[in-house]
C-alpha cells in the first residue's frame, strides 16, 4: 500500500487527521476484501455434544426396553423414551457434523451455519 502524506495548512501536524490519497488509489484497500477468521461457537458445539450423548443414551435405553432386556411393568412407556431419544439425538448429530466439517475445512461448511448464543 502506498504511503500517505500528511497535509497541513497552518494546523500543527499532531492535530491533523487527514491524509492525501495516492494518485493511483481507486478508493479500495486490500483489508476490506480479506475474510476475518471464523468465530468458533464453543457453547453451541458443547450443547450439541450434550444433546448427542443424551439422545444416544435414550435411544439405547429405549431399544433395550423395547427388546425386553429390562423388566418393564408398563410396556406403553418404552416407545416414548425411544421417540424422545431420536428427537434429542437428531439436532445434536446434525450440528456436530457441521462443526466437524467446518473444523476440517470442507468446502461449503462454516461455523456460521451453527446457531450461536449471542453473549
Amino acid at each position: 500500500m502506498p504511503a500517505r502524506n500528511v497535509v497541513s495548512s497552518g494546523v500543527p501536524s499532531s492535530d491533523v487527521r487527514y491524509s492525501r490519497l495516492a494518485s493511483d488509489d481507486d478508493g479500495y484497500i486490500d483489508l476490506q476484501f480479506k475474510k476475518s477468521p471464523p468465530k468458533v461457537p464453543y457453547k453451541a458445539i458443547a450443547l450439541a455434544a450434550v444433546l448427542f450423548v443424551i439422545g444416544s443414551l435414550l435411544i439405547v435405553i429405549g431399544a433395550l426396553l423395547l427388546a425386553g432386556y429390562f423388566g418393564v411393568t408398563h410396556s406403553d412407556r418404552t416407545v416414548p423414551v425411544l421417540i424422545i431419544g431420536i428427537l434429542v439425538f437428531l439436532p445434536g448429530i446434525y450440528h456436530l457434523r457441521i462443526a466437524y466439517y467446518a473444523a476440517r475445512g470442507y468446502q461449503g461448511y462454516s461455523y456460521d451455519d451453527i446457531p450461536d448464543f449471542d453473549d
